[in-house]
């Protein structure tokens, strides 16, 4: 029991400072996990409902930055900024996401990929640098609601392949 007492410590050290979204996708992990590593696959998914998104420059690789515009269905452009800190195929992506390399409130997010069966459970586990950025992204920016429609794109994009594939 000693181990559950330490989680539980380890996790409200920072639970003031994350949000945890995660979802079960009807696809295979490794074509959930493609859909992440491939520019052709991000850009037709990636964002809340309404936007769309403009790459500048991508290299999936660690150390690698994914530098693009997300606009929104007001017009307003979003310059975003990932660098990838850790890839371990097909379970694992870890990133740092700003507005620019020198964001001093970049915020760092785990993606995991675990098989549901067929299906994939996704979780994206982020966490801020402190509780008032994380409550600015969830009031201001909707990240909650934001981060479920862009898991919500993301399920509809990977099982529209399946779908295509069982038909092919």
């Amino acid at each position: 029991m000693a181990g559950a007492g330490q989680e539980t410590r380890a996790e409200s050290a920072t639970a003031d400072r994350e949000i945890v979204i995660s979802r079960v996708i009807d696809a295979p992990r490794e074509l959930v996990f493609e859909a992440f590593t491939e520019v052709r696959h991000l850009s037709r998914w990636w964002g809340p409902e309404g936007f769309s998104t403009t790459t500048r420059s991508f290299e999936f690789v660690e150390g690698g930055v994914w530098e693009f515009v997300m606009h929104g269905p007001d017009g307003t452009d979003y310059p975003e900024w990932i660098s990838w800190t850790e890839i371990a195929p097909p379970e694992r992506i870890a990133l740092l996401h700003g507005e620019s390399r020198d964001d001093a409130n970049a915020f760092e997010s785990v993606l995991t990929f675990e098989p549901d069966g067929a299906a994939t459970r996704l979780a994206m586990h982020t966490v801020f640098r402190t509780k008032e950025q994380r409550d600015e992204a969830v009031e201001k920016y909707h990240a909650i609601e934001g981060g479920r429609q862009t898991l919500s794109n993301l399920a509809a994009y990977v099982t529209e392949i399946v779908r295509k594939g069982a038909e092919g």
